[in-house]
């Protein structure tokens, strides 16, 4: 599978079987997964939802918003459970409204699922950490190794 490392943001290659083992980036040696979402802006975002194997799902929120603050530490604790068969990111529509717009947000928070650069799924409100997971792992439920 190939991986973008978050950090150098170099492209691994990691066997399917080996995701659960802690990989690492062959170029700056630390790890491929955090157990928490990455801050997805324009200089990222391509490479996190087109040239990785994984599906990315992406909360888009603001700073001014009371569900989206409330719902952040859920998202937080749904990455733990859903890496590494699902990369978890966030944008800020404030400070990213490119982003925003691309994805025509309309309300937020606002998760979008994305697998091969395209949009699979689609969910706009506050979630709880379980909700979240249970979403997230019904629309993937053809994928090896997902639980549905």
């Amino acid at each position: 599978m190939q991986l973008p490392c978050p950090h150098c943001r170099t492209v691994n290659r990691v066997p399917a079987e080996r995701l659960g083992d802690a990989p690492k980036c062959g170029r700056c040696g630390e790890p491929l997964f955090a157990g928490h979402p990455l801050a997805l802006d324009q200089g990222n975002f391509d490479l996190h939802a087109s040239r990785s194997d994984l599906p990315l799902l992406v909360d888009f929120w603001a700073p001014w918003c009371g569900p989206c603050k409330m719902m952040a530490p859920h998202f937080e604790a749904a990455a733990a459970q859903l890496e590494p068969q699902v990369r978890l990111g966030k944008v800020d529509t404030e400070a990213q409204p490119d982003l925003g717009a691309r994805f025509a947000i309309r309300s937020i928070p606002t998760l979008v699922l994305i697998q091969a650069g395209r949009e699979r799924a689609r969910m706009s409100g506050a979630l709880p950490a379980g909700e979240i997971v249970r979403w997230a792992r019904e629309q993937l439920g053809d994928l090896p190794g997902s639980e549905a």
